[in-house]
């Protein structure tokens, strides 16, 4: 148990301490010389076989009282001095309460508080019912010895001389004024705190032993001096926490093995010895949990907390021959499908009864529409197009085209040229699930962690090393190895700082304490140390220390904490695909409005016999059929066409041929074949009288 800090030896440190101005600082007056000489005569006259003696500061204050008491009286006028019988029981226990009490006790009390004269030892007056106080004189004492350093007024506070006229010199509070104060050693530098007495024992700090993981601990034993080396981290850290102390605390360290050298047991056996006594602290990698702090107390953490889980990662995306689809998600795959699919649509809506180049069989019309969308992709659609509502959404489409495959190519290029590592398992449910084997550090009481959350005992594997940790997934979880590890922050890191392109860390992190020190229950050292701890890390020692054990760069810059997906996603593009969405659904509905109101009496037809459907039938192939009055069906050199045509690198769009048709409305429309091979329209009249 770690003992209470020790006691000031005496004569280890200076003594500061006041008393009252003796007689000699008093300052001289006749009254007090007159006062002095009459007291030593009479002194003589009681007293005559005394030789040495002399009135002290507290004769001449004894003398000041009596004035002022006597002083009050005749102020309250008092000439009745009785007093007036206590009622006390008999049997009082003490014979203070058979006293009398004064009838005159309040007045001469008042009249006390309002005395004030000149006394010997200076001015002698109350202040809110208190005697004011008198100069004190500070006194140096080293040794037996002891020297005067100072004074302290109530009115100018600490100074070096009583003398008003150098005090007010220089500011009465400021401590050059004062002597300088002389430590053992007649040294003037300021010892540390308290001093331990030789015969005092020092702390026993247990320091675990361990195989692995030597940059945090490791306990060396030299067999020809018989000497045993402590280093590591954690060593270095407390070695610093103890010099940041206000005070000395001396310790020495003793590792916790056996005759053998062996590990004596766990961290938690270890942390038991300090309850037991056996131990009055423990210095290692020791985490902050809460069973063991039911018995000792921890100090604040000095490393970062959490408990994560590190696999191996893999490069597979330049070898899977589907990687041309990693670029873009599923759902942006599908979507821009769907859209291009709508375009195509949306332009052979506008453009099948005015475009030629749109026209011809129904298999035709819509291989020509696809291939006109879909060839947007590499900017080579061959046909033209002349309705101005085709060109506004062709416009805006082939901008987001533009964005789209850029972007895709960009991300292609990057995902073939640059390594892609990806973890080879992100969930710890598909540890489980699968059966895989897991390793933790031995000893560590990640064990218990990985129990709760359901892993197999018969599944889990130990490592002491960050080597050993690395050949478990070197073999793998089918050939004796493992396909995860769990273990603590600190010690993730160092093992990624080995192995940078080989493992990574996975979420979640659990969360712990981090490291700390060992303490018994209660020990007034754990507010102390966990205040130097806050000293240490804040400041440049930690950095120099992180530094000196794990390298400049103890993070692997290839890994991260959590992996995320490089492939293009839907939330990327959905701005573009609703302006372009919203572009050709607004084209359509203007045609598809100005369309019912051009052939309006097709609807309204006056002939009575014709059903509902019928008229619609008729309405719809008006629709289909080419409009003749359009100036691009006019009949001249078949390569003078009023439209707009977009650089083309690919073969022409199949050939259309359209039909001619007359309805009762009598309302025909010009055909012609867009085949070179035909030198004059082709004309099919069909009779719908019958119908």
């Amino acid at each position: 148990m770690v003992k209470q800090p020790p006691r000031q030896d005496k004569g280890s440190l200076p003594l500061i301490s006041t008393r009252r101005i003796p007689t000699d600082f008093c300052h001289i007056t006749k009254e007090l010389e007159y006062f002095r000489a009459r007291w030593k005569r009479q002194f003589l006259r009681d007293n005559p076989n005394k030789i040495d003696f002399e009135l002290n500061i507290y004769g001449l204050l004894a003398y000041d009282a009596t004035t002022a008491l006597a002083l009050a009286v005749e102020k309250a006028g008092t000439t009745n001095f009785g007093f007036r019988k206590a009622n006390v029981s008999s049997n009082s226990s003490t014979d203070l309460a058979t006293l009398g009490i004064s009838l005159n006790g309040p007045n001469i009390l008042r009249a006390l508080s309002t005395t004030s004269f000149k006394g010997l030892t200076g001015d002698y007056l109350f202040v809110d019912g208190q005697l004011q106080s008198p100069a004190f004189q500070i006194v140096n004492v080293n040794g037996n010895g002891g020297r005067r350093i100072g004074f302290w007024t109530p009115t100018e506070g600490l100074v070096k001389t009583l003398n008003p006229r150098i005090n007010k010199r220089k500011n009465s509070t400021s401590t050059s004024r004062v002597s300088t104060v002389i430590f053992p050693g007649d040294t003037t530098v300021v010892p540390k705190g308290w001093e331990i007495p030789t015969n005092e024992k020092k702390l026993k700090i247990g320091v675990p032993v361990k195989h692995g993981f030597s940059e945090f601990v490791a306990v060396t034993k030299d067999p020809g001096s018989n000497t045993t080396t402590f280093t590591g981290f954690c060593i270095d850290v407390f070695d610093a926490v103890v010099k940041a102390l206000p005070y000395a605390l001396p310790y020495e360290y003793i590792p916790f093995a056996n005759s053998d050298g062996e590990p004596a047991g766990t961290y938690n056996d270890l942390a038991y010895q300090v309850y037991l006594k056996n131990y009055d602290a423990v210095v290692g990698d020791i985490t902050i949990v809460y069973n063991r702090s039911l018995y000792i107390d921890y100090t604040l953490p000095f490393t970062e907390s959490g408990v994560s889980m590190i696999v191996p990662i893999a490069d597979n995306n330049s070898k899977n021959a589907w990687a041309f689809m990693k670029p873009l998600t599923w759902d942006l795959w599908v979507s821009s499908f769907l859209f291009f699919v709508f375009i195509g649509f949306v332009v052979w809506v506008l453009e099948h009864r005015i475009n030629e180049d749109f026209r011809g069989s129904a298999s035709d019309q819509a291989g020509t529409s696809f291939w006109f969308s879909f060839s947007t992709m590499v900017f080579a659609q061959r046909a033209r197009v002349v309705s101005n509502l085709s060109r506004a959404v062709i416009l805006i489409w082939c901008f987001v085209v533009l964005i789209l495959t850029q972007s895709y190519t960009a991300s292609l290029t990057s995902l073939l040229t640059v390594e892609q590592l990806q973890p080879t398992v992100t969930d710890v449910r598909e540890l489980i699930k699968k059966g895989e084997y897991v390793g933790y550090q031995k000893g560590s009481f990640v064990l218990g962690l990985l129990l709760d959350l359901g892993f197999d005992k018969s599944k889990l594997m130990v490592y002491s090393s960050a080597e050993e940790c690395h050949l478990l997934f070197s073999n793998g979880s089918g050939k004796g190895g493992i396909a995860a590890a769990f273990d603590e922050l600190a010690f993730i890191k160092l093992i990624l700082s080995r192995y940078c392109s080989k493992y990574t860390m996975i979420d979640p992190k659990f969360k712990t304490g981090g490291f700390g020190f060992v303490f018994p229950k209660g020990s007034p050292l754990v507010p102390d140390i966990s205040r130097a701890i806050l000293n240490v890390t804040e400041g440049d020692k930690m950095k120099q220390i992180e530094d000196a054990w794990f390298g400049k760069n103890s993070t692997c810059p290839e890994s991260g904490s959590s992996i995320s997906s490089n492939s293009l996603s839907l939330k990327s593009f959905w701005g573009l695909f609703l302006i372009a969405g919203l572009a050709a659904l607004l084209a359509l509905i203007i045609f598809v409005v100005m369309f019912v109101y051009r052939e309006r009496n097709v609807l309204r037809s006056s002939d009575s016999t014709a059903s509902i459907w019928s008229r619609i039938e008729n309405f719809f192939r008006i629709f289909i059929q080419r409009d003749s009055t359009s100036s691009t069906f006019r009949q001249s050199d078949p390569n003078d066409r009023n439209g707009i045509s977009l650089p083309t690198m690919c073969a022409p769009s199949p050939s259309a041929y359209s039909v001619d048709t007359e309805y009762p409305a009598n309302r025909s429309s010009a055909s012609y074949d867009s085949s070179p091979n035909r030198e004059a329209p082709q004309e099919v009249v069909i009779d719908h009288e019958n119908n």
